[in-house]
C-alpha cells in the first residue's frame, strides 16, 4: 500500500532554497546567489569573474541527488554548482547566471549529466553565453551500465561516475590549463567510468507518496536515481551475488561500456543512496576489491566508499568503475576544498591485515586444550548441563528478538541472518559454547571448563550482555580455583553467588533494575536456603531455577534503571519482561532440569 512520506522540513517548495542556506551556513567557503527564488546556484566564496584566471568548472541538475552537486564546490573541484528543484533541471536562467557570476577569461566548462532536461537546458545556456563573449564548453556524462546499448536520443544515464569527472576535471583547472585540456581530460575521464546500481526501497519525495512497487522480499537492479523502475525487480540477494552481477554487468566484453581489461588499474566507488548506513557500503566495498582483484583481474588504486549522489532517502547504493592511469589518479588525488569530497584518499601504505597480537603471558586458558578420553561422573554431569543450557539460549532466539525489538536492547537476540546462518550476541555466543565443549572443554575440571566459556563468549559475543557474561564466568571461575578439583554443590552456589556480585560491581545493577540479575539474584538465595537447610542438591537446584524463571517475569512490571531499555517508556516496559533475564532464567532452568535427569539415568 502506498502511503504519505514522513520528512522533518517546511514547505515541499522550499526545500532545496533552505538546502542551500543550511549548506552555506555550513561551510564558510562556499556562498549562493542572492536573487530572484528560481536562481539556486551555489558558488566559491573566493572567486569573482572579473578577476578569477582559471578555467570555471560547472555542474548541477536536479536536486535530491546531495551532496552532488553542491557539495563538490571548493578551489581544486566544481567553482559552482547549479541547482534544480527536486529532480527537475535547473532552468537556463539559472545556469547562466552561474556562469556569469564565476566565468573569467580563460571560459567555463559544463559537466552534465546525460538526462533531456539537463541537456537540453545547460546547452541552450551555453548558447546565450557564447553569445555574450563567453568562451564555453561541455561535456556530457553518462555512465550507466544497467541497460542494454539502444538506438535513439537518451543513451546512458548520468550516475556517480560524474562525480569522478568532477574531481578530473576541477584539479586539471586548478593547475592552470587551458580550456581545451580541462575539458578534453574530463571528457576522456568519463570515457572510463562505468556505473550501476542496486536499490532496496523507493526513495520519497517531499510532499508526495511512496511508490509501494518494491515488495518486502524484493530488489531493484539498475535503478535510475529519480525514482524511476530500474532494469530489473529480483528477489533479495546476499551482497556478494550482488557485486558480482554488478561488476559482471560494467565489465562486460558483450557492451563494452567501459574500456576496462584484466590487468588495468582501476578505482572504486561505493556510492550510499541516501537510506543505506555506512556499515553496508564497507562491506560492499570490501567485496567488492576483492572480486575485482581476483575475479577479474584488476589492481585496484583507489576506493571511494560514502555518499556521493544519492537519490533522496533510497535505500542501496552504487558501484562505479574507473580505469585509471597515473594521470587520473594524480587528479583525483590533488588537493581540493570542497567540503564533501573525502579527504587523505591515496594508496594504501601497508597492508589492510595484521595479526592479531598475543597476550604477554600465556595461562592455562591460553593453551591447547584437549577434551578428556575418560570423562568422571562430574563431566558427564557438567557436559549435560552446558548443552542443555546453550540449547535453551538457542531456541529462545525468536523470542528473545521479539523482546529485544520492544525494548531497544538489541543485544539479547540473535541478530540472524537466517538465510546465512551467521548469528549474533547471546544466539551466537550459546553456538560457540557448543561447539567449542565438543572439541576441548577439559570437562572433568569445573572451573578450567567455566574459564573456557567466558573465553568462547568473549571471541563472539558483542554488546553488553557479552562482557556481562564474560565477568560472570571469570568470577566463578576464581571462586572455583579455590576448591579442590571435585567441585561440591555448596561450592557451586558460592560460586554463583560471586559470579552475581562480580556482575553487580562492574555492571552496576542491583536488584530491581530490571536486568539478568533480577533472574539470578533470587536463584541465588533459594540455591542457598536449600542446601543450608539440607535439601537434595537437585531438589534445591531445580526450586532456585523456579525463582529465576519466577524473577524473570517480575521484571514486566519493573521501570528500567539499567541498559539501554531505561530510554524506553514505562507503558511499553509493562507489556514485556526483561529479555536478559528471561534468557538467564531459560539457561538457568535448562541447567537444572539436566541435572536432574543426568543423576536419575547415572
Amino acid at each position: 500500500m502506498a502511503f504519505q512520506g514522513k520528512k522533518l522540513i517546511n514547505d515541499p517548495n522550499d526545500v532545496v532554497t533552505e538546502y542551500i542556506e543550511g549548506l552555506v551556513e555550513t561551510y564558510p567557503g562556499l556562498q549562493y546567489l542572492d536573487g530572484f527564488p528560481e536562481v539556486k546556484v551555489v558558488l566559491r566564496a573566493d572567486v569573482s569573474s572579473g578577476s578569477y584566471d582559471k578555467v570555471a568548472v560547472i555542474c548541477g541538475g536536479g536536486s535530491g541527488h546531495e551532496p552532488a552537486h553542491s557539495g563538490f564546490v571548493g578551489d581544486g573541484m566544481l567553482t559552482a554548482a547549479v541547482c534544480g528543484d527536486v529532480f527537475a533541471s535547473p532552468p537556463v536562467d539559472s545556469i547562466l547566471s552561474g556562469i556569469r557570476a564565476v566565468t573569467g577569461s580563460k571560459g567555463c566548462l559544463l559537466i552534465v549529466t546525460n538526462y533531456t532536461g539537463d541537456r537540453l537546458n545547460f546547452g541552450l545556456a551555453a548558447e546565450q553565453a557564447k553569445s555574450e563573449g563567453y568562451n564555453i564548453e561541455t561535456v556530457i556524462v553518462g555512465d550507466d551500465c544497467a541497460l542494454q546499448p539502444q538506438q535513439g536520443l537518451p543513451g546512458r544515464r548520468g550516475l556517480a561516475g560524474t562525480v569522478l569527472v568532477n574531481k578530473v576535471a576541477g584539479a586539471a583547472a586548478a593547475a592552470g590549463l587551458s580550456l581545451a585540456d580541462v575539458a578534453a581530460e574530463a571528457k576522456h575521464a568519463s570515457e572510463l567510468v562505468g556505473t550501476m546500481g542496486v536499490a532496496l526501497s523507493v526513495c520519497t519525495h517531499p510532499g508526495q507518496v511512496t511508490s509501494d512497487r518494491l515488495g518486502p522480499g524484493e530488489m531493484e537492479l539498475g535503478l535510475g536515481i529519480h525514482g524511476e523502475p530500474g532494469a530489473a525487480v529480483v528477489d533479495l540477494q546476499p551482497v556478494h551475488a550482488v557485486l558480482s552481477h554488478i561488476l559482471k554487468q560494467i565489465l562486460s566484453k558483450e557492451t563494452n561500456y567501459v574500456p576496462i581489461s584484466s590487468g588495468n588499474r582501476v578505482v572504486l566507488m561505493v556510492n550510499g543512496l541516501g537510506g543505506t548506513p555506512i556499515m553496508e557500503l564497507m562491506i560492499a566495498a570490501g567485496k567488492a576489491v576483492t572480486k575485482l582483484q581476483l575475479e577479474h583481474g584488476l589492481a585496484v588504486e583507489r576506493v571511494y566508499t560514502g555518499s556521493f549522489m544519492t537519490s533522496l532517502d533510497m535505500a542501496g547504493y552504487s558501484v562505479s568503475i574507473m580505469r585509471a592511469d597515473q594521470a587520473i589518479l594524480q587528479r583525483l588525488d590533488a588537493r581540493t576544498m570542497a567540503p564533501c569530497w573525502p579527504v587523505g584518499v591515496s594508496a594504501k601504505l601497508a597492508p589492510g591485515k595484521i595479526p592479531v597480537p598475543l597476550p604477554p603471558h600465556t595461562t592455562k586458558s591460553d593453551e591447547v586444550l584437549t577434551r578428556p578420553k575418560e570423562q568422571s561422573l562430574e563431566g558427564h554431569i557438567l557436559e549435560a548441563a552446558i548443552e542443555a543450557a546453550a540449547k535453551a539460549v538457542i531456541d529462545l532466539k525468536d523470542t528473545l528478538n521479539e523482546l529485544d525489538g520492544k525494548v531497544g536492547d538489541g543485544d539479547c537476540g540473535s541478530t540472524v541472518n537466517l538465510k546465512e546462518k551467521k548469528p549474533l550476541q547471546m544466539f551466537r555466543g550459546a553456538a560457540s559454547i557448543l561447539e567449542d565443549m565438543r572439541s576441548y572443554y577439559p570437562l572433568n575440571d569445573a572451573a578450567e571448563t567455566i574459564n573456557e566459556i567466558g573465553a568462547s563468549i568473549r571471541r563472539v559475543m558483542g554488546g553488553t550482555s557479552g562482557i556481562i557474561y564474560d565477568i560472570f564466568c571469570k568470577a566463578a571461575y576464581a571462586k572455583l580455583k579455590e576448591s579442590s578439583r571435585q567441585v561440591t554443590s555448596k561450592q557451586w552456589a558460592d560460586a554463583l553467588e560471586a559470579s552475581i556480585a562480580a556482575v553487580s560491581k562492574y555492571g552496576g545493577a542491583r536488584a530491581g533494575y530490571r536486568t539478568l540479575l533480577d533472574a539470578l539474584l533470587p536463584a541465588s538465595a533459594v540455591l542457598q536456603e536449600r542446601l543450608n537447610a539440607g535439601d537434595d542438591p537437585c531438589t534445591a537446584f531445580l526450586l532456585s531455577s523456579e525463582a529465576a524463571l519466577s524473577g524473570a517475569e517480575s521484571t514486566q512490571h519493573m521501570q528500567a534503571q539499567a541498559g539501554r531499555s531505561t530510554y524506553v517508556s514505562v507503558d511499553i516496559l509493562a507489556s514485556v519482561p526483561d529479555p536478559g533475564a528471561m534468557a538467564a532464567a531459560a539457561w538457568y532452568r535448562a541447567a537444572a532440569l539436566a541435572v536432574e535427569s543426568k543423576h536419575k539415568c547415572l
